[in-house]
């Protein structure tokens, strides 16, 4: 049965942007090679870290959402991450069908479509 899953991992900010996209397609292919179809990739740049990892403040964050039949593919995925030292956190999740579908208005409002609304800017006060 096909299984879909979300990853999200962290490069330490020292790399340049340059080498933070190698980074990401070597785990892209690293994904493929091990039978999984990419469905989505998304670069989110550098942003501030909830707090510190490795006494570093901020990093380069990168989403992968894919689909897969194998039961070992996210373990030697996670097992390429805890080798690297690139990358400083990752975290992977099973999507439901209710997160795939919400996966799929966010892509779609990102485009400029109507689609859930997942950040909300504070009104501003009157004078």
């Amino acid at each position: 049965m096909t299984k879909h899953y979300e990853t999200v991992f962290i490069l330490t900010p020292v790399l340049s942007e340059d080498q933070t996209k190698e980074t990401a397609k070597k785990f892209k292919k690293l994904l493929v090679d091990l039978g999984a179809k990419v469905s989505h990739e998304e670069f989110w740049g550098l942003k501030k870290l909830a707090y510190p990892i490795q006494k570093k403040s901020t990093g380069f964050y990168h989403l992968f959402e894919y689909t897969t039949e194998s039961i070992t593919l996210v373990n030697e995925l996670e097992v390429a991450f805890k080798r690297d030292e690139r990358v400083m956190r990752y975290l992977t999740v099973s999507l439901d069908k209710h997160a795939i579908e919400y996966a799929e208005k966010r892509r779609q409002k990102a485009k400029g479509g109507e689609g859930v609304v997942t950040e909300r800017k504070p009104k501003k006060e009157k004078a």
